[in-house]
């Protein structure tokens, strides 16, 4: 627990994201954006770790997150993606879509685009709950059940699935290149291919049984067709979207809502949840193979992003750890990444062997040894 540093904030933080990072200059993260809710007034704010610059003493201080800058949010930040270095995408509880643009130089914020209202009922705004950036390509989904395609530096909007969904889309994210997935609070995981000029989904998949709500999915960084989620009942599932309709393995994750599922960008063996119970979990499965899981299908882009730009292909014939039984109990360890909490872990993100995590508890952690 001593690589861990905590940052009170006195402001309740929904979403937390790692700056993109050059993938060739093995530089490590730096600085990172945070989004708040249930607050008063509700902010977006940008900090830095403090890892480069400094004497390059191992100062106890030194991983302490110091804010930068901050900008007023109109509603909660439901979700927040970089689209690059230095335009930051906010999906609001108003049912608008924003994009903040941060001046490096001179540690300002400033908004350089606004979609109003753009998810909305008839009557009322809707809540845009999730967003997810190729840019310049920018993809939101709503309470409403809409998918809305944005495009940066262009005013209008590229299309619209007013219907896509029968009920709250919770989260997005890129499949591939032409391809986003979308799970919803029924319980189902839908594929769309955007190269179809239909308003319906290519593929469902969908727990079976109950309808327990899905709140958070992501896709394996080189293998696309391997997909975790998980939802209001706690439980990490990974799915096989090539074979089947339900999910390849079911794990006991969390005794509360999982608000987040994030694969490790590089070494996909590695898996972070974190949920309503104030827990963060670590999980790790081991590879067949003795190239490195990172190297495997290794992709061609030149940042690393927890934004899902679509992987440039790679070698799917490779069988990943968590499709061949490894994650049968045996086989996967489980550690917990955080002293004891009682309030709700709400968003989390990894990149490198840095992590960092936001709360209900106002406050912010930051983990700059992560084993991976």
């Amino acid at each position: 627990m001593e690589c861990i540093n905590a940052k009170y904030v006195s402001q309740k933080i929904s979403k937390t994201r790692w700056r993109p990072i050059s993938y060739s200059s093995l530089q490590q993260p730096e600085i990172f954006a945070t989004g708040s809710w249930d607050n008063e007034d509700n902010k977006i704010s940008i900090w830095s770790v403090g890892t480069n610059g400094g004497s390059g003493l191992e100062d106890e201080l030194e991983g302490d997150p110091q804010l930068l800058c901050e900008h007023k949010h109109d509603g909660d930040v439901l979700d927040l993606q970089f689209l690059d270095q230095d335009r930051i995408v906010t999906a609001s509880s108003s049912g608008a879509v924003t994009i903040f643009r941060h001046h490096q130089n001179t540690q300002a914020m400033s908004i350089s685009q606004h979609w109003a209202r753009a998810h909305r009922y008839p009557c009322n705004n809707a809540p845009c709950t999730g967003v997810v950036c190729s840019s310049p390509e920018i993809v939101t989904v709503g309470e409403d059940g809409g998918i809305i395609v944005f495009r940066a530096d262009h005013e209008g909007v590229i299309r619209v699935i007013e219907n896509a969904d029968s009920s709250t889309i919770h989260a997005v994210t890129y499949l591939r290149t032409t391809e986003i997935l979308t799970v919803n609070s029924i319980g189902q995981l839908k594929l769309w291919d955007f190269r179809q000029q239909s308003n319906s989904p290519s593929q469902i998949l969908s727990l079976s049984g109950d309808r327990v709500p899905l709140h958070c999915v992501d896709r394996h960084p080189n293998q696309q067709h391997i997909v975790a989620t998980g939802g209001q009942d706690g439980m990490l599932c990974v799915w096989d979207v090539r074979q089947g309709n339900a999910p390849f393995s079911l794990m006991e994750a969390h005794s509360a809502e999982m608000w987040e599922v994030h694969f490790h960008p590089t070494n996909p063996d590695h898996l972070f949840t974190c949920s309503e119970d104030g827990s963060l979990l670590h999980w790790e499965t081991s590879s067949h193979s003795d190239m490195p899981s990172f190297l495997q299908g290794g992709r061609n882009s030149s940042i690393i992003s927890r934004s899902a730009m679509a992987p440039a292909g790679g070698n799917q014939s490779l069988i990943s750890a968590w499709l061949s039984g490894d994650s049968s109990k045996g086989h996967l360890e489980t550690t917990h990444m955080l002293p004891s909490q009682t309030l709700s872990v709400n968003s989390l993100d990894v990149l490198g062997q840095y992590l960092v995590c936001g709360t209900d508890g106002e406050a912010i952690f930051v983990n700059r040894q992560v084993p991976v």
